[in-house]
């Protein structure tokens, strides 16, 4: 529960939402309350796409910028100043269908119809983002766009020829100044939660403010973009107790590029903190567009993903592999540790009572060789098997220094300290892959689960050593065509 009414744009005007739960779903009170069953309910966990709708938010330039997300797993109180649109927003008020309805009607892009109202709201925010930057998107990009939404009985084929036909039709934009004034004013509003006993859930727009907060309630749950955290309610039943939500402190969703470092601030989205990653190792693209669906991405945070501490995460490898450290604040006090030694057991970490992730700070890239692998069962939207981030210094032909960190392959996401070895003074040749592939038997000892067995697991880790070497080596190296599916789709 919240002191005051939860506030947001929807429909037209700002709604004012009281004694609601604080883990009550946004798309619960879409169906049950609003009425606006356009949105489905697939999976409940985020990964069908049926109830996608899309956030806005003040960008900080005068606009609105707008995501979509999963309503399914998005707790309504975290709406609060902001805008909420569904896919009953796309027609017009004279019941003409927008382009993107149009186009789907046109290419018989729907069978059942169950999961068009999430391909609906995935393509008008793609339209919206391409029609306002005077672009259109690649016919990938779309496939990429659409990654969360799951169709069953359609396929894949129509869908994406109607994202190319809705382009073609007369633009017509969502008119986002109302929506940007109506924010602006709820952004004067007193913040969400208080100080009161009677308080479940709390929503600091400062880092001052949280933390204070986190000192007085050390035990309170701290919810991010709760992609992890809303599961255990919607899937386990699990009561959260009291929150603190992070989501609303500016400080902490900022990213900033200085000449040392890149620093990510713990609420930063995870798109948004893939994009500063990619921008300066291009690397990464591969693993940023398969992390989870871009529902699940303008969401969830890279903070939360790290301080959750799952072993089969994918951020945390990279940022290990990239040298990162996490930056801790409790108080006014701040410290940092490197990102592999904050962990200290399966979903086990550091942080102190009172203490929250501020930060996490990346050294800019320099001379070293990187690579980042994922295997799933599925290529998109899928959980890690195995995630391998491999960082590599090479000069003149021998190895200075490695950083090879592995997701899956125990408790914890963990450096391979042997591998490691056996390859730094070496040349980087045939004869020290064989070493370190077989050192990693010294430094792992996976798991069997249902996502894959002990002995497929080193293998496989095995092999991408391999295939590491095979794009790295001084001879012969591997082109991008033959290793990236993007080089393969986007080139002329």
């Amino acid at each position: 529960m919240t002191e005051r009414a939860i506030r947001f744009f929807h429909r037209g005007a700002v709604v004012e939402v009281t004694g609601a739960p604080a883990t009550r779903t946004v798309l619960q009170w879409l169906r049950e309350d609003a009425r606006c069953s356009g949105s489905k309910e697939g999976c409940a966990e985020g990964d069908c796409g049926a109830c996608t709708v899309v956030v806005g938010e003040l960008d900080g330039r005068g606009g609105v910028a707008l995501a979509p997300v999963n309503a399914c797993i998005r707790f309504l109180p975290t709406l609060d100043g902001k805008a909420l649109f569904t896919v009953e927003d796309v027609a017009a008020p004279d019941g003409s269908l927008h382009p993107v309805q149009q186009a789907l009607v046109d290419a018989h892009g729907s069978q059942c119809g169950f999961c068009t109202p999430g391909f609906v709201m995935s393509l008008w925010a793609c339209y919206e983002r391409h029609q306002a930057g005077g672009t259109r998107p690649t016919r990938q990009q779309l496939a990429d766009d659409l990654a969360g939404n799951l169709c069953r009985c359609t396929g894949y084929r129509p869908i994406l020829d109607a994202g190319q036909a809705m382009f073609e039709a007369s633009p017509r934009r969502v008119d986002l100044a109302p929506v940007a004034a109506a924010l602006r004013q709820l952004a004067g509003h007193a913040p969400l939660g208080g100080a009161g006993d009677a308080a479940t859930y709390h929503a600091p727009r400062t880092l001052d403010e949280l933390a204070a907060l986190r000192l007085a309630r050390p035990a309170a749950r701290l919810l991010a973009g709760g992609t992890d955290a809303a599961l255990w309610v919607t899937k386990q039943m699990r009561e959260l107790g009291e929150i603190i939500y992070l989501g609303d402190v500016a400080e902490l969703r900022r990213i900033a590029t200085d000449a040392g470092a890149i620093e990510i601030g713990a609420a930063a989205t995870l798109e948004d903190a893939w994009a500063a990653l990619a921008a300066e190792w291009p690397v990464l693209r591969e693993v940023w567009l398969r992390f989870a669906s871009p529902p699940v991405r303008h969401a969830g945070t890279m903070g939360g993903n790290v301080a959750n501490g799952s072993p089969i995460g994918d951020a945390a490898p990279v940022l290990i592999a990239l040298g990162a450290r996490i930056v801790l604040r409790r108080g006014a006090v701040e410290r940092s540790l490197a990102l592999e030694d904050f962990y200290t057991g399966y979903m086990q970490n550091r942080l102190e009572a009172g203490e929250f992730v501020y930060a996490l700070r990346v050294p800019r890239a320099g001379a070293a060789l990187l690579r980042v692998y994922k295997i799933s069962k599925r290529f998109d939207s899928d959980i890690s098997a195995v995630c391998a981030a491999l960082s590599l210094t090479v000069v003149e032909g021998r190895i200075t220094a490695a950083r090879l960190a592995w997701g899956g392959l125990a408790a914890t996401v963990k450096r391979a300290a042997a591998a490691e070895a056996v390859l730094v003074g070496r040349p980087w040749d045939e004869a020290a892959l064989l070493a370190a592939q077989a050192a990693l038997a010294q430094d792992f000892q996976p798991l069997s689960d249902m996502r894959a067995s002990a002995g497929y697991r080193l293998q496989v880790a095995q092999n991408l050593l391999r295939r590491c070497w095979l794009e790295t080596r001084a001879e012969g190296a591997l082109p991008a065509t033959a290793i990236s599916v993007w080089a393969r789709t986007e080139a002329p």
